[in-house]
Protein backbone atom coordinates (compact mmCIF):
# COMPACT_ATOMS: atom_id res chain seq x y z
CA UNK A 1 0.00 0.00 0.00
CA UNK A 2 1.35 3.43 -0.96
CA UNK A 3 2.29 5.90 1.72
CA UNK A 4 -0.56 8.33 2.57
CA UNK A 5 -0.01 11.98 1.70
CA UNK A 6 -1.83 13.12 4.85
CA UNK A 7 -1.46 11.72 8.36
CA UNK A 8 -3.14 12.21 11.72
CA UNK A 9 0.28 13.45 12.90
CA UNK A 10 0.11 16.33 10.39
CA UNK A 11 -3.20 17.49 11.86
CA UNK A 12 -1.88 17.28 15.43
CA UNK A 13 1.25 19.25 14.49
CA UNK A 14 -0.89 22.00 13.01
CA UNK A 15 -3.58 22.37 15.68
CA UNK A 16 -2.64 20.05 18.57
CA UNK A 17 -1.30 22.75 20.92
CA UNK A 18 -4.28 25.00 20.29
CA UNK A 19 -6.64 22.06 20.85
CA UNK A 20 -4.91 21.17 24.12
CA UNK A 21 -5.02 24.73 25.46
CA UNK A 22 -8.71 24.97 24.64
CA UNK A 23 -9.78 21.62 26.13
CA UNK A 24 -7.12 20.70 28.71
CA UNK A 25 -9.51 21.26 31.59
CA UNK A 26 -11.58 18.34 30.25
CA UNK A 27 -8.67 16.13 29.20
CA UNK A 28 -6.22 13.95 31.11
CA UNK A 29 -2.46 14.07 30.81
CA UNK A 30 -2.69 10.65 29.12
CA UNK A 31 -4.44 12.35 26.19
CA UNK A 32 -1.51 14.72 25.82
CA UNK A 33 0.93 11.80 25.86
CA UNK A 34 -0.95 10.16 22.97
CA UNK A 35 -0.91 13.36 20.92
CA UNK A 36 2.82 13.86 21.56
CA UNK A 37 3.65 10.22 20.74
CA UNK A 38 1.86 10.38 17.38
CA UNK A 39 3.64 13.62 16.45
CA UNK A 40 7.06 12.21 17.39
CA UNK A 41 6.54 8.82 15.74
CA UNK A 42 9.14 8.09 13.05
CA UNK A 43 10.89 11.41 13.46
CA UNK A 44 14.37 12.32 14.69
CA UNK A 45 12.89 12.94 18.15
CA UNK A 46 12.85 9.19 18.78
CA UNK A 47 16.19 8.34 17.21
CA UNK A 48 16.70 5.97 14.33
CA UNK A 49 18.56 3.02 12.89
CA UNK A 50 20.17 1.64 9.74
CA UNK A 51 19.27 -1.81 8.43
CA UNK A 52 21.30 -3.93 6.01
CA UNK A 53 19.93 -6.71 3.85
CA UNK A 54 21.55 -10.07 4.54
CA UNK A 55 21.21 -11.03 0.87
CA UNK A 56 21.95 -8.04 -1.36
CA UNK A 57 23.57 -5.68 1.14
CA UNK A 58 21.09 -2.87 0.51
CA UNK A 59 21.10 -0.35 3.37
CA UNK A 60 17.97 1.49 4.53
CA UNK A 61 17.61 4.18 7.20
CA UNK A 62 14.53 4.66 9.35
CA UNK A 63 13.36 6.70 12.28
CA UNK A 64 12.06 4.75 15.27
CA UNK A 65 8.37 4.20 15.98
CA UNK A 66 6.57 5.46 19.09
CA UNK A 67 4.85 2.08 19.63
CA UNK A 68 1.81 3.75 21.15
CA UNK A 69 -1.23 1.54 20.60
CA UNK A 70 -3.29 4.53 19.46
CA UNK A 71 -0.83 5.55 16.75
CA UNK A 72 -2.01 4.85 13.18
CA UNK A 73 1.56 4.23 11.98
CA UNK A 74 2.60 1.62 14.56
CA UNK A 75 -0.18 -0.96 14.43
CA UNK A 76 0.95 -2.83 11.31
CA UNK A 77 4.14 -3.90 13.04
CA UNK A 78 2.42 -5.02 16.23
CA UNK A 79 -0.22 -6.87 14.21
CA UNK A 80 2.34 -8.84 12.20
CA UNK A 81 4.09 -10.06 15.35
CA UNK A 82 0.82 -10.96 17.06
CA UNK A 83 -0.52 -12.87 14.05
CA UNK A 84 2.70 -14.85 13.77
CA UNK A 85 2.33 -15.91 17.39
CA UNK A 86 -1.28 -17.02 16.78
CA UNK A 87 -0.44 -19.27 13.81
CA UNK A 88 0.28 -22.28 16.03
CA UNK A 89 -3.11 -22.00 17.74
CA UNK A 90 -5.38 -22.34 14.70
CA UNK A 91 -7.59 -25.38 14.18
CA UNK A 92 -8.34 -26.95 10.76
CA UNK A 93 -12.05 -26.10 10.83
CA UNK A 94 -14.20 -23.25 9.48
CA UNK A 95 -14.49 -20.17 11.65
CA UNK A 96 -17.44 -17.89 12.43
CA UNK A 97 -17.29 -14.14 13.02
CA UNK A 98 -19.77 -12.88 15.63
CA UNK A 99 -20.13 -9.22 16.65
CA UNK A 100 -21.72 -8.00 19.92
CA UNK A 101 -22.72 -4.32 19.95
CA UNK A 102 -23.91 -2.15 22.84
CA UNK A 103 -27.02 0.01 22.28
CA UNK A 104 -26.11 3.64 21.51
CA UNK A 105 -28.03 4.73 24.64
CA UNK A 106 -25.09 3.39 26.66
CA UNK A 107 -22.44 5.44 24.82
CA UNK A 108 -22.37 8.34 27.30
CA UNK A 109 -22.17 6.04 30.32
CA UNK A 110 -19.41 4.02 28.65
CA UNK A 111 -17.31 7.14 28.06
CA UNK A 112 -17.51 8.03 31.74
CA UNK A 113 -16.74 4.46 32.88
CA UNK A 114 -14.49 3.06 30.16
CA UNK A 115 -12.50 0.52 32.16
CA UNK A 116 -15.54 -0.93 33.95
CA UNK A 117 -17.90 -1.09 30.99
CA UNK A 118 -15.46 -2.27 28.32
CA UNK A 119 -14.55 -5.09 30.69
CA UNK A 120 -18.24 -5.75 31.31
CA UNK A 121 -18.90 -5.89 27.57
CA UNK A 122 -16.20 -8.55 27.20
CA UNK A 123 -17.31 -10.62 30.20
CA UNK A 124 -21.04 -10.69 29.47
CA UNK A 125 -20.76 -11.26 25.72
CA UNK A 126 -18.24 -14.07 26.20
CA UNK A 127 -20.36 -15.63 28.96
CA UNK A 128 -23.38 -15.52 26.62
CA UNK A 129 -21.49 -17.43 23.93
CA UNK A 130 -20.18 -20.02 26.39
CA UNK A 131 -23.59 -20.52 28.01
CA UNK A 132 -25.56 -21.06 24.80
CA UNK A 133 -22.86 -23.22 23.22
CA UNK A 134 -22.83 -25.54 26.24
CA UNK A 135 -26.63 -25.95 26.12
CA UNK A 136 -27.53 -29.39 24.63
CA UNK A 137 -30.45 -27.71 22.83
CA UNK A 138 -27.91 -25.83 20.73
CA UNK A 139 -24.33 -27.10 20.34
CA UNK A 140 -23.75 -28.84 23.68
CA UNK A 141 -20.02 -28.21 23.56
CA UNK A 142 -17.18 -26.41 25.31
CA UNK A 143 -15.98 -23.80 22.82
CA UNK A 144 -13.02 -21.45 22.51
CA UNK A 145 -12.71 -18.06 20.84
CA UNK A 146 -10.87 -14.76 20.84
CA UNK A 147 -12.36 -11.27 20.96
CA UNK A 148 -11.18 -7.87 19.77
CA UNK A 149 -12.64 -4.67 21.23
CA UNK A 150 -13.51 -1.80 18.90
CA UNK A 151 -14.95 1.42 20.32
CA UNK A 152 -15.65 3.42 17.17
CA UNK A 153 -17.93 3.64 14.18
CA UNK A 154 -16.76 4.72 10.74
CA UNK A 155 -17.75 8.31 11.55
CA UNK A 156 -15.51 8.25 14.68
CA UNK A 157 -18.48 8.41 17.04
CA UNK A 158 -18.58 6.10 20.06
CA UNK A 159 -19.78 2.63 18.99
CA UNK A 160 -18.52 -0.05 21.44
CA UNK A 161 -18.55 -3.58 20.03
CA UNK A 162 -16.53 -6.80 20.20
CA UNK A 163 -15.53 -8.97 17.25
CA UNK A 164 -15.31 -12.67 18.12
CA UNK A 165 -13.61 -15.27 15.94
CA UNK A 166 -15.02 -18.71 16.83
CA UNK A 167 -14.12 -22.20 15.49
CA UNK A 168 -17.15 -24.06 14.10
CA UNK A 169 -17.49 -26.54 16.93
CA UNK A 170 -16.12 -27.49 20.32
CA UNK A 171 -15.21 -30.26 22.72
CA UNK A 172 -17.83 -32.48 24.30
CA UNK A 173 -18.16 -31.67 27.99
CA UNK A 174 -16.25 -34.85 28.89
CA UNK A 175 -13.58 -34.12 26.26
CA UNK A 176 -14.26 -37.40 24.45
CA UNK A 177 -15.08 -36.01 20.99
CA UNK A 178 -15.16 -32.95 18.80
CA UNK A 179 -18.69 -31.69 18.16
CA UNK A 180 -19.06 -29.93 14.82
CA UNK A 181 -21.53 -27.13 14.38
CA UNK A 182 -23.61 -26.66 11.27
CA UNK A 183 -21.39 -25.39 8.43
CA UNK A 184 -23.78 -22.43 7.97
CA UNK A 185 -25.07 -21.77 11.47
CA UNK A 186 -23.42 -21.55 14.88
CA UNK A 187 -25.86 -20.25 17.53
CA UNK A 188 -29.24 -18.45 17.29
CA UNK A 189 -28.57 -14.71 17.36
CA UNK A 190 -31.95 -13.88 18.88
CA UNK A 191 -31.25 -16.12 21.87
CA UNK A 192 -27.72 -14.70 22.13
CA UNK A 193 -29.15 -11.18 22.13
CA UNK A 194 -31.57 -11.93 24.97
CA UNK A 195 -28.95 -13.63 27.13
CA UNK A 196 -26.42 -10.86 26.46
CA UNK A 197 -28.91 -8.11 27.34
CA UNK A 198 -29.92 -9.88 30.56
CA UNK A 199 -26.36 -10.50 31.72
CA UNK A 200 -25.13 -6.99 30.91
CA UNK A 201 -28.05 -5.21 32.61
CA UNK A 202 -27.85 -7.47 35.66
CA UNK A 203 -24.14 -6.81 36.16
CA UNK A 204 -24.56 -3.12 35.38
CA UNK A 205 -27.11 -2.91 38.18
CA UNK A 206 -24.66 -4.68 40.49
CA UNK A 207 -21.99 -2.09 39.66
CA UNK A 208 -24.51 0.62 40.52
CA UNK A 209 -25.33 -1.00 43.87
CA UNK A 210 -21.61 -1.15 44.64
CA UNK A 211 -21.39 2.60 43.88
CA UNK A 212 -18.69 2.01 41.28
CA UNK A 213 -20.25 3.95 38.40
CA UNK A 214 -19.58 7.62 37.68
CA UNK A 215 -22.28 10.02 36.48
CA UNK A 216 -21.25 13.46 35.23
CA UNK A 217 -22.86 16.37 33.39
CA UNK A 218 -25.96 15.22 31.48
CA UNK A 219 -25.90 11.82 33.24
CA UNK A 220 -25.98 13.14 36.80
CA UNK A 221 -29.67 12.31 37.11
CA UNK A 222 -28.85 8.59 36.80
CA UNK A 223 -27.37 8.75 40.27
CA UNK A 224 -30.92 8.50 41.55
CA UNK A 225 -32.01 4.84 42.07
CA UNK A 226 -35.38 5.48 40.44
CA UNK A 227 -33.83 7.09 37.35
CA UNK A 228 -31.20 4.36 37.03
CA UNK A 229 -33.76 1.56 37.30
CA UNK A 230 -35.87 3.25 34.63
CA UNK A 231 -32.73 3.54 32.47
CA UNK A 232 -32.13 -0.20 32.86
CA UNK A 233 -35.75 -0.92 31.97
CA UNK A 234 -35.39 1.16 28.80
CA UNK A 235 -32.23 -0.75 27.87
CA UNK A 236 -34.14 -4.00 28.22
CA UNK A 237 -36.67 -2.80 25.62
CA UNK A 238 -33.97 -2.17 23.02
CA UNK A 239 -32.72 -4.57 20.38
CA UNK A 240 -29.23 -5.66 21.41
CA UNK A 241 -27.62 -6.27 18.06
CA UNK A 242 -25.72 -9.53 17.53
CA UNK A 243 -24.37 -10.02 14.04
CA UNK A 244 -23.13 -13.43 12.91
CA UNK A 245 -21.28 -13.38 9.62
CA UNK A 246 -21.22 -16.36 7.30
CA UNK A 247 -18.40 -18.78 8.12
CA UNK A 248 -15.13 -18.38 6.28
CA UNK A 249 -12.45 -20.92 5.41
CA UNK A 250 -10.21 -22.87 7.71
CA UNK A 251 -6.93 -22.01 9.33
CA UNK A 252 -5.27 -20.95 6.07
CA UNK A 253 -7.65 -17.97 5.85
CA UNK A 254 -8.03 -17.05 9.51
CA UNK A 255 -4.84 -15.02 9.92
CA UNK A 256 -5.65 -12.80 6.95
CA UNK A 257 -9.17 -12.36 8.30
CA UNK A 258 -7.94 -11.50 11.78
CA UNK A 259 -5.59 -8.91 10.31
CA UNK A 260 -8.64 -6.80 9.40
CA UNK A 261 -9.70 -6.43 13.04
CA UNK A 262 -6.73 -6.70 15.39
CA UNK A 263 -4.52 -3.74 16.31
CA UNK A 264 -6.74 -1.19 14.62
CA UNK A 265 -7.10 2.42 15.70
CA UNK A 266 -10.11 4.68 15.30
CA UNK A 267 -8.98 5.91 11.87
CA UNK A 268 -6.12 5.00 9.57
CA UNK A 269 -4.06 7.58 7.72
CA UNK A 270 -5.24 6.12 4.42
CA UNK A 271 -8.82 7.26 5.12
CA UNK A 272 -7.80 10.92 5.38
CA UNK A 273 -8.69 12.93 2.28
CA UNK A 274 -7.85 16.57 2.98
CA UNK A 275 -6.87 19.10 5.66
CA UNK A 276 -7.66 22.63 4.54
CA UNK A 277 -8.87 25.79 6.27
CA UNK A 278 -8.80 24.07 9.66
CA UNK A 279 -11.16 21.34 8.43
CA UNK A 280 -10.47 17.62 8.06
CA UNK A 281 -12.14 15.41 5.44
CA UNK A 282 -12.05 11.62 5.62
CA UNK A 283 -13.69 8.65 3.95
CA UNK A 284 -16.25 6.57 5.83
CA UNK A 285 -18.80 3.87 5.09
CA UNK A 286 -22.42 4.56 5.92
CA UNK A 287 -23.62 1.11 6.97
CA UNK A 288 -27.08 2.49 7.68
CA UNK A 289 -27.39 3.03 3.92
CA UNK A 290 -25.92 -0.12 2.44
CA UNK A 291 -22.28 0.56 3.27
CA UNK A 292 -22.03 3.39 0.76
CA UNK A 293 -18.69 5.17 0.92
CA UNK A 294 -18.93 8.88 1.72
CA UNK A 295 -16.68 11.76 2.71
CA UNK A 296 -17.23 13.50 6.06
CA UNK A 297 -15.77 16.91 6.89
CA UNK A 298 -15.22 18.07 10.48
CA UNK A 299 -13.39 20.97 12.03
CA UNK A 300 -9.92 19.98 13.22
CA UNK A 301 -11.15 20.52 16.75
CA UNK A 302 -14.06 18.09 16.26
CA UNK A 303 -11.80 15.58 14.55
CA UNK A 304 -9.27 15.45 17.40
CA UNK A 305 -12.02 15.34 19.99
CA UNK A 306 -13.60 12.32 18.30
CA UNK A 307 -10.21 10.67 17.82
CA UNK A 308 -9.39 10.95 21.54
CA UNK A 309 -12.78 9.51 22.55
CA UNK A 310 -11.31 6.13 21.62
CA UNK A 311 -8.21 6.27 23.78
CA UNK A 312 -8.27 3.20 26.01
CA UNK A 313 -7.47 3.24 29.75
CA UNK A 314 -3.90 2.28 30.54
CA UNK A 315 -3.48 -1.48 30.84
CA UNK A 316 -6.87 -2.36 29.37
CA UNK A 317 -6.46 -5.54 27.30
CA UNK A 318 -8.37 -5.21 24.03
CA UNK A 319 -7.63 -8.70 22.62
CA UNK A 320 -8.82 -11.50 24.90
CA UNK A 321 -9.14 -15.29 24.79
CA UNK A 322 -11.99 -17.31 26.27
CA UNK A 323 -13.09 -20.89 26.87
CA UNK A 324 -10.73 -23.41 25.32
CA UNK A 325 -8.45 -20.56 24.26
CA UNK A 326 -8.13 -19.04 27.74
CA UNK A 327 -4.50 -18.72 28.80
CA UNK A 328 -4.75 -21.14 31.72
CA UNK A 329 -5.99 -24.06 29.57
CA UNK A 330 -5.07 -23.20 25.99
CA UNK A 331 -2.12 -25.55 25.51
CA UNK A 332 -3.87 -28.65 26.87
CA UNK A 333 -7.22 -27.90 25.23
CA UNK A 334 -5.74 -27.23 21.79
CA UNK A 335 -3.68 -30.42 21.94
CA UNK A 336 -6.87 -32.40 22.67
CA UNK A 337 -8.75 -30.65 19.87
CA UNK A 338 -6.01 -31.44 17.34
CA UNK A 339 -5.90 -35.04 18.49
CA UNK A 340 -9.64 -35.43 17.89
CA UNK A 341 -9.44 -33.59 14.58
CA UNK A 342 -6.38 -35.65 13.57
CA UNK A 343 -4.47 -32.47 12.89
CA UNK A 344 -0.85 -31.63 13.41
CA UNK A 345 0.27 -28.41 15.04
CA UNK A 346 0.84 -25.63 12.59
CA UNK A 347 4.55 -24.92 12.59
CA UNK A 348 5.28 -21.70 14.40
CA UNK A 349 6.74 -19.04 12.18
CA UNK A 350 10.40 -18.43 12.75
CA UNK A 351 11.64 -15.36 14.51
CA UNK A 352 12.98 -13.96 11.25
CA UNK A 353 9.39 -13.69 10.00
CA UNK A 354 9.00 -10.70 12.31
CA UNK A 355 12.07 -8.91 10.99
CA UNK A 356 11.85 -6.07 8.45
CA UNK A 357 12.21 -6.82 4.76
CA UNK A 358 14.59 -5.35 2.21
CA UNK A 359 12.78 -2.99 -0.20
CA UNK A 360 15.09 -4.16 -3.00
CA UNK A 361 14.87 -7.97 -2.76
CA UNK A 362 12.43 -8.70 0.14
CA UNK A 363 15.06 -10.64 2.09
CA UNK A 364 15.52 -10.13 5.83
CA UNK A 365 17.36 -7.05 7.02
CA UNK A 366 19.27 -6.65 10.28
CA UNK A 367 20.02 -3.53 12.31
CA UNK A 368 23.65 -2.51 11.86
CA UNK A 369 23.62 0.90 13.56
CA UNK A 370 21.41 2.86 15.97
CA UNK A 371 21.19 6.61 16.54
CA UNK A 372 19.83 8.49 19.53
CA UNK A 373 17.77 11.65 19.10
CA UNK A 374 20.72 13.64 20.49
CA UNK A 375 23.05 12.23 17.83
CA UNK A 376 20.63 13.17 15.08
CA UNK A 377 20.23 16.67 16.52
CA UNK A 378 23.89 17.50 17.07
CA UNK A 379 25.28 15.66 14.03
CA UNK A 380 23.28 16.84 11.00
CA UNK A 381 25.31 14.59 8.70
CA UNK A 382 23.55 11.61 10.33
CA UNK A 383 20.14 12.90 9.26
CA UNK A 384 18.17 9.96 7.97
CA UNK A 385 16.23 9.85 4.75
CA UNK A 386 12.45 9.57 4.67
CA UNK A 387 11.55 6.55 6.83
CA UNK A 388 11.14 3.32 4.93
CA UNK A 389 7.89 1.46 5.41
CA UNK A 390 9.13 -1.96 6.48
CA UNK A 391 6.85 -4.93 7.13
CA UNK A 392 7.84 -4.75 10.79
CA UNK A 393 9.78 -1.92 12.38
CA UNK A 394 12.94 -2.98 14.18
CA UNK A 395 13.09 -0.03 16.54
Amino acid sequence: MSRPTLEVADIIRAVGNRFWEKHKSHLAWAHRKVLDAIVRCRTAALGGHRDKCIRCGHVTASYNSCRNRHCPKCQGNARAKWLAARAAELLPVPYFHIVFTLPHELSGLVLQNKRLLYDLLFRTSAASLLELASDPKHLGADIGFLGVLHTWGQNLQVHPHVHYIVPAGGLATDGSRWIRSSPRFFLPVQALSQVFCGKFCEELQELYKQDRLQFHNSLQHLGSPGAFNYFLWQLGQKDWVIYAKAPFGGSEHVLNYLARYTHRVAISNHRLVAFENDRVSFRWRDYAHGGKQKVMTLTADQFLRRFLLHMLPKGLVRIRHFGLFANRRRETALARCRELLSATTIREQSETTNLPRCPACSATTLVIERFTSAQLYFQPDLCLATPQRCSVDSS
